[in-house]
């Protein structure tokens, strides 16, 4: 792949490559929509990456060119970088790792690039390929410019620089792609960041199959809207508890300024919040703002249009979602007898929480679900945002290739759409390693 890569560059730019730069997908096991609430995730980089050949010129021109011809060719200024919102291409995403770094070390005449992009992720399909492309950039704009930085500082920043495309993500996707291991997952933990080794147990592999449904989160206000209904239940929550609701953020902010327990949290949802959606009026009246206030300092530019909020359901899912992921590094850690047993469970719960509670799933996730634990799965849920993408199953080594052959023959042999796409849309995955660079020998 990387011979190939070079010859594509020479050809292209007619010269070679300095150095190259890789930045996994990834597979979140559970632990989902929970992270930009502040809470511990727990994901494992995925085999599947983002692989870009590099050049610094001495001119401040970037060139950016990608191995598959449907993703156009694109030059601009280094020192005018523009990020259009409104259509997330896929340029855009490695504008946002490019000047993450610029602005944190303030390069006044960054270094040049001709870059040539090759992915192996499958693209809007909830591996984090975009993400990805962002901690690519990140690290490829380092390089050029001789900067250093560690991979928890690089994380951080390229969690912030994907927001200049308009996602209000919560750092899951950036801090596995830089901290991950090979052969272990990780729980990982925010503010302040930091990634603990989760061993996974024998005896399972851990199967992605893609539903074949895309789901750009830039693209889609699905995403942005539960991170307000997070946000405004943050609020509610505090004001309930006397807290000074003006300041709090985040779901985690709530109970550790409580100082209760993720149970106890669960409880307080339920006195405080009802699940009838919340109209806009209702929550300034609970607030005591006015419609101007909420509009201007609570709710994000792509938000401002939306009536009503399901605030109970969306903390209700946060808070027992969190519980899980702690449940499951503990079940990994002390390895019972029957641990597959008791993750698969979890995974099931967290599936149901994400259909039910947080409304991210689809008719036809669903259905992969449904036909994954139906050949032999011993837990399934959906991974990445949601609304399409790729489904996660825990299913017995030695039921694999059985499962394997099943579910492509159920889900993507039944559907001519389907069809061309079933080799790279349903694969075992193992704990592959982070981001890194490297030079040719």
């Amino acid at each position: 792949r990387l011979q190939k890569l070079k010859e594509m560059f020479v050809s292209k730019f007619g010269s070679a490559p300095e150095f190259y730069v890789r930045a996994p997908g990834r597979v979140n096991l559970i632990g989902e929509h929970i992270d930009y609430c502040g809470y511990a995730v727990l994901p494992m980089a995925i085999e599947q990456d983002i692989l870009i050949a590099v050049e610094p010129v001495k001119t401040q021109v970037v060139q950016l060119a990608n191995t598959n011809s449907s993703y156009l060719d694109f030059s601009t200024s280094v020192n005018n970088i523009q990020i259009n919102k409104t259509k997330p291409q896929w340029h855009n995403y490695f504008l946002c790792g490019l000047k993450g770094i610029q602005e944190h070390f303030g390069l006044n005449n960054p270094t040049g690039m001709n870059c040539l992009l090759d992915g192996t992720i499958p693209p809007s399909s909830g591996l984090s390929s975009s993400s990805a492309l962002v901690c690519c950039a990140g690290l490829v704009t380092l390089r050029a410019n001789g900067k250093t930085l560690s991979k928890v500082e690089l994380a951080e920043i390229c969690t912030k620089s994907e927001r200049y495309i308009g996602t209000e993500g919560g750092g899951m996707d950036q801090s596995i792609s830089f901290l991950a291991e090979e052969g272990t997952a990780k729980l990982i933990e925010f503010s302040p960041l930091r990634a603990t080794d989760v061993r996974l147990p024998s005896g399972a592999a851990f199967v992605i199959a893609n539903s074949c449904v895309e789901m750009n989160k830039a693209a889609t206000s699905h995403y942005n809207i539960r991170v307000m209904e997070c946000r405004l239940a943050t609020k509610l929550l505090s004001k309930s508890k006397g807290l000074d609701w003006k300041k709090m953020l985040r779901l985690h902010d709530v109970q550790s300024k409580l100082g209760v327990s993720l149970e106890e949290m669960l409880t307080i949802v339920k006195e405080v919040l009802h699940p009838e959606p919340y109209s806009t009026e209702e929550i300034c009246k609970c607030l005591g703002i006015s419609l101007e206030e909420l509009r201007s300092q609570i709710l994000s530019q792509n938000t401002q249009d939306v009536s009503t909020f399901k605030l109970y359901q969306r903390a209700k899912h946060v808070y027992s979602e969190a519980a899980r992921v702690l449940e499951f590094k503990k079940i990994c850690n002390e390895a019972p007898a029957n641990a597959l047993q008791l993750l698969g469970e979890l995974m099931n719960q967290s599936y149901i929480s994400c259909r039910e509670m947080y409304e991210c799933s689809c008719p036809e996730l669903d259905r992969l679900v449904d036909i994954c634990l139906q050949f032999g799965a011993i837990g399934s849920r959906l991974t990445g945002a949601g609304w399409g993408g790729c489904t996660v199953s825990m299913v017995p080594t030695d039921k694999l290739n059985a499962f394997l052959k099943n579910v492509k023959k159920a889900y993507y042999q039944t559907d001519v759409q389907r069809l061309p796409l079933e080799n790279n849309s349903l694969f075992a995955t193992k704990p592959g390693r982070g981001a890194l660079v490297f030079v040719e020998a």
